[in-house]
This record gives structure tokens, C-alpha cells and sequence, in this order.
């Protein structure tokens, strides 16, 4: 995982050229890592659902390939965890109450950038469920902007929700009372967010149904990133939702006083 991570981070910034872009993406495998977990959800959840089987699931240390699984099968059966809330709930459930070791995977304060125990696990697990509100995007509440806020933060240590390695060590640290929580994290809510909320999802786990998220890996190169982000996109519609709704109270308004006044 590690070295498929430092492959995606050598292109991102490289000078490659258009007919070897595709080439050299490839070869770093992330999206192939990708696809395997979201495999693996997909087998879980329908054992779940459709099977109306319990599953038990458990990788070598339990928090790891265990929680990202989890998490996923969870948002493919859970409208609730598709929602800014539920996520919140999810990552503080799943991935600090279990016990993932944030400290460890990330690095926070060691300067050795080559531990041995450093994995881009929790980034994984981001990029899929990026992956899934591309495939079902308007199932989840949550827009992208929300995804890269919360990667960011993962590594600028705001919040308590990404310190130490476990729930005992945060509180010995008394974090609570020095950081930030996640669940205090300001809302990015998706316009497009619709009634299919609440079904399952089952999105589809192949190569030809993945993309790089290039909204986050090439953000930073002023060559390649997108031209204009997406959440200012989606403040233009929340503006134009509003003006609209405002037009609609203000006919309504007109067509009560006109029976009320008038007709009268």
C-alpha cells in the first residue's frame, strides 16, 4: 500500500506527458486497491442483506482491513452514515472506538517518513467511499469538498478525532479538552441530494467504473488541477435554490392576498 502510495505521488507532480499519463497511473495500482475493498464490501453486504446472514469480519490486527470493510458495508446499507451526521458517527464508531491506530498509520510527530508502519489506510477507505458518490451521487449528503476537508485535517491535527492510537490514549492526553472533535466540523451539504437516500447501494466494483480522484491528488499542481472546485459550484446552486424559493413563497404570498383581499 505503501509503495503503491509513493507511485501516485511521483506522477501527481512529475512531468509526464499526455500519452503516458494513463500508463503510469496504472502502474501504481491505487485504483486496483481500490476496487479490492470495495469488492470485499460489496460480498459482506450482500451476505447481509440478501443473504440475511451475519458476518463476522476480522483482518490480522482487527483494525485495518477490518474497519475499512466495515465502514463501507455500512454506507452501502445505511442511508444514515450517507448523511453529514451519520458519517461522523461511522468514523468515531468504526474506526476511534475499535481502535484504529491513527498515530501509528499516519506518522503524527515522527520525523522517521520511512516506518515500516506507516499505511495510507484511512485515505483508502476516503477515496472509496469518494468513489461511491460518484456512482450514486445523490444518495449522500455529503459533498466532495467534505471528503478533502476531513483528509486535510487528517494530517493537520485540529481535531482530537485523528490523535493517538486509541481511545485510552486520547484520553490520558485530556484531548477533549484541548482539541476539536470531528463532529464539530461545519456542514458541506450536497444539493443534489435526493429521496433514494435511504436504499442500498451496490456500486460497481471494476476498474472501468473507477477514476483517479483527481480533486484531491492533483488539486496542488497548478497544471493539471480543475480550473474551479466543486463546492463553489455547489454554493451557486444553493444560491439559485434559495432565490428560487424565495420567487415560489412570493407567488404564493400574491395568489393568497389576490382570493383573500380581492375576490373578496
Amino acid at each position: 500500500m505503501r509503495e503503491s502510495l509513493q507511485k501516485l505521488k511521483a506522477i501527481v507532480y512529475a512531468n509526464i506527458g499526455e500519452t503516458h499519463w494513463l500508463s503510469n497511473t496504472e502502474s501504481t495500482h491505487w485504483l486496483e486497491h481500490i476496487r479490492l475493498m470495495l469488492a470485499g464490501a460489496l460480498r459482506i453486504a450482500d451476505k447481509v442483506e440478501s443473504g440475511k446472514m451475519s458476518v463476522v469480519v476480522h483482518c490480522s490486527d482487527g483494525w485495518d482491513r477490518t474497519t475499512q470493510l466495515t465502514s463501507l458495508t455500512m454506507l452501502m446499507l445505511g442511508g444514515y452514515y450517507r448523511t453529514i451526521r451519520g458519517f461522523k458517527v461511522l468514523v468515531e464508531k468504526e474506526w476511534l472506538s475499535f481502535g484504529h491506530g491513527f498515530q501509528v498509520r499516519v506518522g503524527h510527530g515522527d520525523k522517521n517518513d520511512a516506518d515500516a508502519d506507516r499505511s495510507p489506510v484511512f485515505l483508502q477507505f476516503i477515496d472509496s467511499v469518494w468513489q461511491m458518490t460518484r456512482q450514486f451521487p445523490t444518495t449522500f449528503k455529503f459533498n466532495e469538498y467534505f471528503l478533502i476537508t476531513i483528509l486535510d485535517h487528517l494530517h493537520r491535527c485540529l481535531f482530537r478525532t485523528f490523535l493517538c492510537n486509541s481511545e485510552q490514549q486520547r484520553g490520558k492526553e485530556n484531548l477533549p479538552k484541548g482539541t476539536v472533535s470531528l463532529c464539530q466540523l461545519e456542514d458541506f451539504t450536497k444539493p443534489l441530494y435526493g429521496s433514494y437516500s435511504n436504499h442500498d447501494l451496490y456500486p460497481i466494483a471494476s476498474i472501468r467504473h473507477l477514476e483517479l480522484w483527481v480533486g484531491y491528488y492533483i488539486r496542488r499542481n497548478p497544471r493539471t488541477k480543475p480550473p474551479e472546485p466543486i463546492h463553489d459550484r455547489e454554493e451557486e446552486l444553493f444560491a439559485k435554490r434559495a432565490d428560487e424559493n424565495k420567487f415560489l413563497l412570493k407567488g404564493k404570498c400574491c395568489y393568497k392576498f389576490w382570493h383573500q383581499v380581492i375576490l373578496k
